[in-house]
């Protein structure tokens, strides 16, 4: 099989070293129990393993206020942990996960632009998706699907992206950063009402953030049926030239963040969606881009069969299923 036929998993170790403190959720594990599922799962084996390279701040701010990039460095601390919220805080890894983090979107949309890989599964931590223009909020410090998306905008000069977010919380940052930009089209289903209480109501120009806040409760077949009736007829008016998902797996139903009862068939289903979509209509350029998912169990079997069917040569020999 050719580097171009295949799927990158994005990684590099600094992304283990931010830490907020012991018992947190959004913890190391994470990544690790990722690794590890894939690994007896033997799919990590068919993965083209890319270290990502440190990624630089100036890709940040395309997404970001000058003043909030600098005040995050500025309240890094040397030793310990410094609380920006209630459940977000940085230690001395923070930074360098973040830089490494940004630097593997980065990556990712050169070698999927460029054609020497299929797809890629960014494999990185802090999550992004809550992160806005100027603040940090619910773990996330800089928005790294909004990196991408941008870079992408900016270096290969297209005028269409999509922006799925599949976590059970609304990628409140994400809108936030591209609320007026009529080039991202962003697609978020959510559990409503629920934290960040957002998503609901319109808050900018743009006219392709449409959010599907659902109640909880809410399982795969809800949000399937809903994706082909609301969301595909919008993708394909939109015609994007490239596609990011922002995957968050807390919508499963053994991860108790939230209360949606995906299962992992869900997740494979919409990735095969939005997989074969891209093949279909933008050559297959597609950006996977992990967000939330706190249970590792859960967590490790939703992500594994989420890369399994980005992985999947023959997912699209069939037409598109239905709900």
């Amino acid at each position: 099989m050719s580097k171009s036929n295949r799927t990158a998993f994005i990684y590099h170790t600094a992304c283990l070293g931010h830490n907020m403190g012991e018992g947190h959720p959004e913890s190391p594990n994470r990544l690790a129990g990722i690794k590890q599922r894939l690994m007896e799962e033997g799919v990590f084996g068919s993965l083209y393993l890319v270290e990502a390279p440190v990624g630089n701040t100036e890709d940040w701010l395309r997404v970001h206020d000058e003043q909030y990039v600098k005040a995050l460095f500025d309240s890094a601390p040397t030793t310990g942990t410094n609380r920006l919220d209630s459940d977000t805080a940085m230690n001395s890894g923070t930074i360098p996960a973040i830089q490494y983090a940004t630097g593997a979107v980065v990556k990712a949309v050169d070698m999927v632009m460029n054609d020497e890989i299929l797809n890629a599964f960014c494999a990185i931590r802090p999550p992004g998706h809550h992160a806005g223009r100027d603040f940090p909020m619910g773990f996330c410090f800089i928005n790294n699907v909004a990196v991408a998306a941008a870079y992408a905008m900016e270096k290969y000069n297209l005028s269409r992206v999509l922006i799925v977010d599949f976590d059970v919380h609304h990628g409140n940052g994400t809108e936030d950063i591209f609320k007026d930009d009529e080039r991202v089209m962003f697609l978020s289903v959510f559990q409503h009402p629920f934290f960040p209480y957002s998503g609901d109501k319109q808050i900018g120009s743009n006219p392709n953030i449409i959010g599907m806040p659902m109640p909880e409760g809410t399982g795969g077949l809800e949000f399937r049926e809903k994706f082909l009736e609301e969301w595909l007829p919008k993708i394909n008016e939109f015609q994007p030239e490239m596609v990011f998902i922002s995957a968050g797996f807390d919508a499963h139903s053994d991860d108790d963040m939230g209360s949606f009862t995906f299962t992992e068939a869900d997740f494979a289903w919409i990735t095969r969606q939005l997989k074969c979509w891209s093949k279909k209509n933008c050559n297959g350029h597609l950006v996977s881009v992990l967000e939330g998912g706190y249970d590792v169990d859960p967590l490790s079997r939703a992500a594994t069969a989420h890369i399994r069917t980005l992985l999947d040569q023959d997912a699209c020999s069939q037409a598109v299923q239905a709900a």
